[in-house]
């Protein structure tokens, strides 16, 4: 394997760190391929990175039903005392891929974290940066976030009913209809419903109402304290903004994980559209410090980010969340530059 930017790039050497066997990948996983359809001189690789069956214990223990502590130690500093679990179980969480993110990022670890889209939050509590800006355009999220970075405790009645599951979804939208959608009563409602509903889907109504139907769980771990959380998220800044409005600074590590390129995009009430993930990919490209990107890799993102510059790998990742019951790993791209 003599090929220089095979043995060289950051990603690949990313990969190799998580798994030690990979140094003796065969020519035909490991090769880097030359696109000519993305303009001559950008280069891909394909490899495997880990998939879903890489659980931590923790995340093991939450799917197997029992609650899971997460103990904080008196020693070492902050970032190796705790290991949290994300929250919410969200569509298209990268907790797969944050091994293979953190050695991309390590060389980075004195700058600031900036996600523009935080979903599930899996990436920043894999990372576990001193500072980070964390943004989504998802208002409840968002407003989740901030109350577990007070040390939210939740009192609501929690439990896999259907009854109670359509009463509290009743309740989250009235709050919502009288704007109350910032409220502590709506992040324990936002919370129990992620949990409940359907495949963990986050999805609105045109009218900016939560829709989700009730889930088909046969068990479910709730989890009510959460203080445990509030001594690193209080270290991040949660923003709910438009992406020109995040408040982005020369030097910062961006990690940009939008809703796929696909036809089902409605994580917001606004959706993503086409015209969205250019707009996405131009702002990227205009970033002087380092950024790496994720998307579903359709031949029109790879060309998108292959024409403005950014070099490309593809990787396996596995599909959680499927409309159609097809979890069969999916292929999505990541998009690198200065890094």
């Amino acid at each position: 394997m003599d090929d220089p930017f095979y043995q060289k790039h950051p990603l690949q050497l990313a990969v190799d760190h998580y798994n030690p066997a990979r140094a003796g990948l065969s020519s035909q996983s490991g090769r880097v391929y030359n696109l000519a359809a993305l303009g001559g001189d950008r280069l891909m690789s394909r490899i495997a990175c880990p998939t879903a069956t890489d659980t931590p214990p923790s995340l093991a223990n939450n799917m197997s039903g029992r609650e899971t502590s997460h103990p904080i130690s008196s020693d070492g500093p902050l970032a190796a005392q705790i290991a949290l679990s994300p929250p919410l179980k969200w569509a298209g969480g990268k907790r797969w891929l944050v091994p293979t993110l953190r050695g991309l990022w390590q060389p980075h670890a004195h700058r600031r974290l900036v996600e523009p889209f935080v979903g599930g939050m899996a990436v920043a509590l894999g990372l576990q940066p001193q500072q980070a800006l964390l943004n989504d355009i998802n208002p409840h999220l968002i407003n989740l976030y901030r109350w577990l970075r007070r040390g939210l405790t939740i009192d609501i009645e929690m439990a896999n009913d259907r009854d109670l599951y359509y009463s509290h979804r009743q309740s989250f939208n009235d709050l919502i209809r009288h704007g109350q959608h910032d409220s502590r009563q709506a992040a324990e409602l936002f919370y129990y419903l992620n949990r409940t509903g359907y495949n963990g889907l986050c999805r609105f109504n045109r009218q900016g109402g939560f829709n989700v139907p009730f889930g088909r769980y046969r068990t479910i771990s709730y989890i009510r304290d959460w203080r445990q959380y509030a001594p690193i998220l209080s270290r991040w800044e949660f923003t709910c903004a438009d992406l020109g409005q995040i408040a982005v600074s020369p030097d910062d590590w961006i990690y940009a994980d939008p809703p796929y390129d696909v036809e089902f995009t409605s994580y917001s009430a606004g959706g993503f559209s086409w015209s969205d993930q250019v707009r996405l990919a131009e702002w990227l490209a205009a970033h002087p410090g380092p950024i790496v990107a994720s998307n579903q890799a359709t031949a029109r993102i790879q060309r998108l980010y292959g024409d403005l510059g950014f070099r490309l790998c593809l990787v396996d990742g596995p599909r959680r969340i499927s409309c159609t019951g097809d979890r069969a790993p999916a292929q999505e791209i990541l998009a690198t530059r200065g890094i």
